[in-house]
């Protein structure tokens, strides 16, 4: 049966940045497909409520200290027997010219956007290693393919370009030991991250007139490749990136 190869039944999931937005629509779609998911995030109240709302647990992580990653990483494989999927989507993104970007900036948004998913899939790909296989889905942005205008985010565009390279090199290292490890790149989405800069005529106007759909992806619509990019039904495919863009990178 088709639908088979996107089952999840049996596998656990663990989502970094599942409490909200993409995170959290990704969490409820794997659910759906029969996943054990875990959500984890650095805001207990945030992660603890949207856990309970899925009936789902709930870890604190902060991909900064990388301590926390491999606790949560332990507690699943403790649990579960396995951590079989991991979605890594923690964001940080300050809209600032790159000639007055701090050195305290840059280090705040790549330190979490690079860095801390860098610190994810060693710890992820270690334990799937062991077992022999498992997906890693990381999230990063159309950001990573096109120079977004009108806000500056010099920090954030090069972070997820770097997380597609870094992606591509571990997906070559432990494709033949049985580890996937794949991309998303989202365009302009209604979450938390773009909120404010949607709220603004000048900005949310520019990015409506540049992409063909002419508006914004709901979390869910990003989801399905997520769960694409997790499932079987994506066993050939590692190193890729799926770009979910409205068509914004088009031109």
């Amino acid at each position: 049966m088709i639908p088979d190869i996107f089952s999840l039944s049996g596998r656990s999931a663990l989502l970094i940045g599942g409490p909200t937005g993409i995170g959290f629509a990704a969490a409820r779609l794997l659910q759906s497909a029969g996943a054990t998911v875990y959500l984890a995030g650095r805001r207990p109240d945030v992660g603890a409520a949207a856990a309970a709302s899925l009936g789902a647990a709930y870890i604190p992580v902060d991909v900064t200290e990388p301590a926390t990653i491999q606790a949560a990483v332990d507690q699943i494989r403790a649990d579960h027997g396995s951590l079989d999927v991991a979605v890594n989507g923690p964001g940080a993104r300050i809209n600032q010219p790159a000639e007055s970007t701090s050195e305290e900036q840059w280090d705040d948004v790549v330190g979490t956007n690079l860095r801390g998913v860098f610190s994810a899939c060693r710890i992820e790909g270690t334990a799937m290693l062991e077992q022999g296989r498992g997906a890693i889905v990381n999230i990063a942005s159309l950001s990573a393919h096109a120079v977004n205008r009108p806000q500056r985010q010099a920090p954030y565009n090069a972070s997820k370009a770097g997380l597609i390279a870094y992606t591509r090199s571990i997906a070559a290292e432990w494709a033949a030991r049985g580890v996937r490890v794949n991309t998303v790149s989202p365009g302009y989405t209604e979450t938390s991250l773009t909120q404010l800069n949607r709220s603004k005529t000048e900005v949310f106007g520019v990015w409506m007139a540049e992409t063909p759909m002419g508006r914004c992806a709901k979390p869910e619509e990003i989801a399905g490749a997520i769960l694409y990019l997790a499932s079987d039904a994506s066993s050939f495919t590692t190193g890729a990136d799926i770009v979910v863009d409205g068509g914004y990178s088009l031109w």
